[in-house]
């Protein structure tokens, strides 16, 4: 078996990094370039941090692990990082759990029919 990303559904991650790109852009287009601090770090985000991380591993040894509980674990630890090279390492981890979550979405049969 390969790796190559697309999660057994050829062309899959190339679809979904291509709706990200979209997002991006409109993000751009709606509020322009934004100058804002990270906002992240800190005794109490490290303890969240902590708590999703907790969570999450119960959550698996108990058989309930659910992508809520991976993005959430990720997220946290985004916020509770300070230090910008692995705040953007945390980013990028989130990036891909949000497109793995997305892909798996896409593999299970549902209508997006309103």
């Amino acid at each position: 078996m390969t790796h190559d990303g697309d999660a057994g559904v050829p062309g899959s991650l190339a679809r979904v990094l291509t709706e990200v790109a979209a997002e991006r852009a409109a993000q751009d287009a709606r509020f322009g370039m934004q100058l804002l601090p990270d906002g992240t770090g800190g005794e109490g985000a490290v303890a969240a941090s902590d708590l999703a991380r907790d969570a999450t591993d119960s959550a698996a040894r108990g058989g309930a692990l659910t992508w809520r509980h991976i993005l959430a674990e990720e997220v946290m630890e985004a916020f509770a990082e300070s230090d910008p090279g692995r705040l953007r390492a945390e980013l990028i981890q989130v990036a891909a759990v949000a497109v793995k979550w997305t892909q798996a979405l896409d593999r299970r049969p549902y209508s997006t029919e309103p």
